[in-house]
């Protein structure tokens, strides 16, 4: 999503883009993440050059090995099967050697490479084209394990940084986030907050009449904190038990949540959806009454901007980047449930303060767009070139 509105955002400036892409074969999708196929995207000076291969956004190991398999599996030995690496390391090093082709004739100025997945593409496209490269970090190895590091990735991640001639943040907690386990100079990164589309036309009413419900949206695992979202509901219920809980997505401790809302006597009360897109993820928005990002860490955080698009007040962890750029929320240490479960109570008793957060983080979030944060951009790839020639 980042993408695709950074990437508007930079044709509205009258930047041509030239977006390279992993580009799946037919039926493969990915289970856990909104997945935009780009070569549908009609965007202004946008040229789309996909590259055929098994890469989908938040692949794991253990899942890129389940794609191949069930490729394989489907080719059944007919016809000519692309080539794909063993593994998901294999597969970002071919896709990385691809690049260098398309480098050599694609015509461009910079290059601009977004997380682990793509860095090696970014590296060798400057190797062989000697054109400056940015990195984009939306999110760290260490954000996404809790501070237990992948070494493969985390080595890849730390080489695509070093190699790059500027770097990018999506908040200033991700930046500090380089400089301590990257050991990226400050002056190297720049800062740019990412923003929301209104493209849907929107209705504010709320569809839920009847019980409250409070709202987690996002990967189930372990960055996005979905434990403390179940032990704050376990509190709300002692006090009001005709509060009801959705938990909206997938991830590796889904089951994991089921069995703990089991466990704590709540699971009649708590909804688990799966995956949700398109027009569904904005009705669920609507329909709550709360949301809630709890995350341990979470380098910007585009759900709460949803949110508040579809004007559902929000709470949201300290450790975000967007609790940088937003006011009208209510923000909680991650870990102190007490303290999360007392902010549900409170919106959804004081209607006021529920109507305040509603109609103030409306306007609020309409005040961050993709333009300013392309503009940005911008700003980083002049200095960049300017630095490099």
């Amino acid at each position: 999503m980042a993408c695709k509105g950074l990437t508007t955002g930079l044709s509205n400036h009258g930047v041509e883009v030239t977006f390279v892409i992993p580009k799946a074969p037919e039926g493969v999708s990915s289970d856990t993440v909104k997945l935009l196929v780009a070569s549908n995207l009609k965007i202004e000076n946008l040229k789309v050059t996909g590259v055929d291969s098994l890469l989908v956004p938040y692949i794991t190991s253990e899942a890129y090995a389940d794609k191949l398999m069930s490729y394989l599996t489907q080719k059944g030995g007919k016809g000519q099967a692309p080539v794909y690496g063993d593994d998901l390391f294999g597969e970002v090093h071919r896709y990385g050697e691809i690049s260098k082709t398309i480098a050599k004739f694609e015509d461009f100025d910079l290059i601009h490479a977004h997380d682990w997945l793509t860095y090696k593409a970014g590296i060798n496209a400057k190797e062989v084209s000697g054109k400056p490269l940015v990195v984009h970090v939306h999110a760290t190895e260490f954000d996404r394990t809790g501070g237990h590091p992948n070494p493969q990735i985390y080595a890849l991640e730390r080489e695509g940084m070093h190699a790059a001639d500027s770097v990018i943040t999506v908040s200033d907690f991700t930046k500090q986030m380089v400089v301590n386990h990257y050991g990226v100079e400050p002056e190297k990164i720049h800062v740019v907050h990412n923003a929301v589309e209104f493209e849907r036309d929107q209705n504010f009413s709320r569809i839920n009449s009847g019980d409250p419900l409070v709202l987690f949206l996002g990967r189930i695992t372990i960055q996005k904190g979905p434990d403390y979202f179940i032990d704050a509901a376990k509190k709300v219920l002692d006090v009001n038990p005709k509060v009801k809980f959705a938990m909206v997505g997938s991830g590796d401790m889904q089951s994991r949540m089921i069995d703990k809302a089991a466990s704590l006597g709540i699971l009649k009360n708590v909804i688990f959806t799966g995956f949700l897109r398109g027009a569904d993820i904005d009705r669920a928005y609507k329909m709550a009454d709360v949301f809630v990002m709890p995350s341990i860490s979470e380098p910007f955080g585009l759900v709460p901007l949803e949110a508040m698009r579809n004007n559902t007040p929000c709470i949201i962890s300290k450790t975000s980047g967007v609790s940088e750029v937003i006011n009208h929320c209510l923000k909680v240490d991650f870990w102190d449930v007490d303290h999360m479960a007392n902010q549900i109570l409170s919106l959804l008793k004081y209607k006021p303060l529920h109507k305040e957060l509603s109609e103030n983080g409306y306007e609020e979030v309409h005040s961050l767009n993709w333009d300013d944060s392309a503009a940005k951009c911008i700003d980083v790839y002049n200095k960049t070139l300017m630095h490099a020639f």
